[in-house]
């Protein structure tokens, strides 16, 4: 385990125990609604797992690298945007996924443009918003969200 993770782990684990101590109900009510959150996310950890252990074992690495590579540009920032935007993945999930499209040899870019478009944008729920706030606003907001997912990949890949 790297230094940052016990750093992590480290505060988690003083953060419990001084909750804990300051009021008991309240820190185990606590734990028990995090342990309900874990496994509540857990099928959808366990799918992209699966689905990228399947993408890593049929598709070959030059493929993968092809689309989401230095060599996509712009048309594979434009691409994985568009993907991120239509996936409903928790940003929880989003991260270790980004992750691995950085071991595959995906840019920064790719990858800034994808956990972007998957926080910033709803294309899932999209009628929702429609519902609530109007269809004028709903599009004028996803379209200015993909607009700068776009901006922020290309300013991560410059810089980094």
């Amino acid at each position: 385990m790297s230094l940052t993770a016990w750093i992590i782990n480290g505060f988690a684990a003083i953060g419990l125990l001084a909750a804990l101590y300051a009021d008991r109900e309240r820190g185990v009510r606590a734990v028990k609604r995090g342990l309900f959150s874990f496994f509540r996310i857990l099928p959808t950890v366990l799918t992209i797992i699966v689905i990228i252990g399947l993408l890593l074992g049929f598709v070959p690495p030059e493929t993968i690298r092809q689309f989401v590579g230095d060599q996509s540009g712009m048309a594979g920032v434009f691409l994985t945007g568009t993907i991120g935007s239509v996936l409903h993945i928790p940003s929880i999930v989003a991260f270790p996924l980004a992750a691995s499209f950085l071991d595959m040899g995906a840019t920064i870019s790719i990858v800034a443009v994808f956990v972007t478009t998957l926080t910033m944008i709803g294309v899932v729920t999209l009628p929702l918003e429609v519902r609530e706030l109007g269809w004028r606003f709903a599009a004028l907001r996803n379209g200015l969200s993909f607009l700068g997912a776009i901006l922020i990949a290309v300013v991560m890949g410059a810089i980094l």
